[in-house]
């Protein structure tokens, strides 16, 4: 027997996020590239942040075609940098206008993958985030002190190229929301399934 389901968030009815959406406009345009095991993670925060973030584009993959990345990466004009860590790139001399974020949906160890599969990925410039604030993701476990979920990460990505907190502070609100959501179920004994 199938559960109904969201038709927006895609999830079980009884366990919709859509009231956590929050439409939140961003000068920097944001990719999306999530790992096919990270779809129906009821943990995931990218569909959240794809839904709340006008504009953005969330594609499922784990190796892509090379010319269809680059016409992601480069669309309109756009200039991708890459959420990553690793050699930090001025990226803010760039008009945030101009630029796409590039953001990989996946545990570390399914990003790191998703690098080494995708050539293209690894020519970018990226923006690394130190000095951020503790993580609020209580319901997945962290490897380091210093992991962020992906809508936490992205958040303070744009915060960073934008050069502005207020206009953003929405999605950390949401996301906020959403991480109590599941806490609860947890805290219930009920594991959400999508």
């Amino acid at each position: 027997m199938t559960r109904p389901t969201c038709s927006t968030c895609l999830r079980p009815q009884a366990t919709c996020i859509c009231r956590w959406i929050a439409p939140t406009a961003a000068q920097v345009e944001v990719l999306i590239l999530q790992h096919p095991l990270e779809v129906h993670n009821a943990k995931g925060s990218a569909r959240l942040l794809h839904l709340s973030l006008p504009g953005s584009v969330m594609v499922t993959g784990e190796a892509f075609d090379p010319d269809e990345l680059a016409a992601l990466l480069y669309a309109g004009g756009r200039s991708p940098v890459l959420l990553y860590p690793g050699a930090d790139h001025p990226a803010e001399v760039c008009a945030p206008s101009n630029l796409r974020l590039v953001v990989l949906d996946g545990t570390w160890r399914k990003s790191r993958k998703m690098l080494h599969l995708n050539p293209l990925l690894q020519t970018l410039p990226r923006l690394a985030l130190e000095g951020m604030p503790e993580s609020h993701y209580r319901i997945r476990k962290a490897h380091a002190p210093n992991q962020l979920s992906s809508m936490e990460a992205t958040v303070y990505a744009l915060m960073r190229l934008e050069g502005s907190e207020a206009p953003l502070a929405p999605l950390l609100a949401a996301f906020d929301g959403f991480v109590d959501q599941q806490a609860s179920y947890a805290s219930r004994g009920l594991v959400p399934r999508t």
